[in-house]
């Protein structure tokens, strides 16, 4: 995060550096071509103005969820969820902590082996912000398709949002390491039965900021919770729940940083009254406030 504010402050300065010397040669240019003081009072003005608004432009970040509208794209669907309403209390509950959103939202149908047709074009994810995946579609195999979602973020260097069951899709495909290490997390199964579970903040979490979402610990109203094989090395883990099948504390949130692409994972959200609970959303929100680089 820190080198990631000093490669912007660099990139800042030298902007504005560059800037301001093409505005000293250009006047002198003119000095020297042109006698007449109001031409060079006229165009001394447009200069001056033009560094301007360089400077303005080179002191604003990418992106900027407090004062810019930022586009999201929601792409959710597949089998074994209520896909219908989590667009929508995903949609309403992030629009709630994070201003200026501009959504798109693509649901598709419930085959585990449907292959989403956005997916198939190669700019996918052009003229996005960030990306939502909440999908469950553990029935497709199909290498090239799985390897074109994860190209197109790192193409185009968009962030993710990857929820629940998005960590159960394409899990038998032979490209299913390369969404692995996009997602963060390797994961194939959940525990066997449903139940409240009890979330705590790690202390990377912590530093986060979720220690004062989640206190001392949150119970979920209901739960399923996901048993983590594997955590990528990238991956830094923000909160856990408590498995006794596997009996030790399994990642429910995390962050990952994929070929420059930030990803916010979190494997809370089979039921719609967890997603609709205030500590979820705002998680989420956090998530999403440093995939997109307001916060870093």
């Amino acid at each position: 995060m820190i080198i990631g504010g000093l490669e912007f402050l660099f990139t800042n300065f030298t902007f504005r550096l560059l800037a301001r010397s093409m505005f000293t040669v250009v006047r002198d240019h003119f000095k020297q071509c042109f006698r007449s003081s109001s031409i060079i009072t006229v165009s001394l003005v447009f200069l001056l103005l033009s560094d301007s608004v360089f400077s303005q432009d080179a002191e604003k970040p990418s992106h900027e969820p407090q004062s810019g509208t930022l586009r999201v794209l929601l792409i959710t669907g597949g089998c074994c969820h209520d896909y219908q309403n989590q667009k929508k209390l995903i949609r309403d509950g992030l629009s709630k902590h994070v201003d200026h959103l501009e959504w798109t939202v693509l649901e598709y149908g419930t085959e585990r082996d449907l292959k989403v047709d956005v997916y198939q074009r190669a700019d996918w994810i052009k003229g996005y912000d960030l990306v939502i995946h909440n999908e469950c579609y553990g029935g497709v195999e199909d290498a090239d398709f799985v390897n074109g979602i994860v190209k197109g973020h790192v193409d185009f260097g968009v962030p993710a949002i990857v929820i629940h069951c998005s960590m159960h899709s394409y899990r038998n495909s032979p490209a299913a390491d390369n969404w692995r290490s996009l997602l963060g997390v390797t994961s194939r199964r959940h525990e066997k039965g449903n139940r409240s579970l009890r979330v705590e903040s790690t202390q990377e979490g912590n530093e986060f900021g979720f220690g004062e979402i989640l206190g001392s610990g949150w119970d979920t109203p209901n739960g399923e919770l996901y048993l983590i094989e594997e955590v990528w090395p990238q991956t830094l883990t923000l909160a856990t729940a408590f498995s006794s099948e596997t009996n030790r504390k399994e990642p429910v949130a995390w962050i990952n940083q994929y070929k420059g692409v930030r990803v916010f994972g979190i494997s809370l959200g089979h039921h719609n009254e967890t997603i609709e609970s205030e500590p979820w959303q705002k998680m989420l929100a956090s998530g999403f406030t440093w995939a997109t680089g307001d916060g870093s």
